[in-house]
């Protein structure tokens, strides 16, 4: 599923308009990314839990000249999801 089948499945699922489906996944995605750049955790009862984590910096191989190249040390975005939505795509119930 790519974004604008999403906002279709929103706008549908929720009875509005396409367009507001649109503003209201942006305006999710925005808050989501602000409070995650702030080092904040935003979390989803049932759904899941968005988080950053420190990747520190390390040595990795380029595989085309098979040297050894340094990886920068970065902050990256987790995503660990929630107790129910585990369940629904395994598909069994607790």
């Amino acid at each position: 599923m790519n974004k604008s089948e999403l906002i279709d499945a929103m706008a549908a699922d929720a009875g509005i308009s396409k367009a507001a489906a649109k503003k209201a996944l942006d305006s999710f995605t925005g808050s989501v990314t602000k409070a995650l750049k702030k080092g904040d955790k935003v979390s989803l009862v049932g759904f899941g839990t968005f988080s950053t984590s420190k990747r520190s910096a390390r040595n990795g191989i380029n595989p085309q000249t098979k040297k050894t190249i340094k990886i920068a040390a970065k902050t990256v975005a987790k995503f660990k999801a929630g107790s129910e939505l585990s369940s629904a795509v395994d598909g069994k119930k607790k």
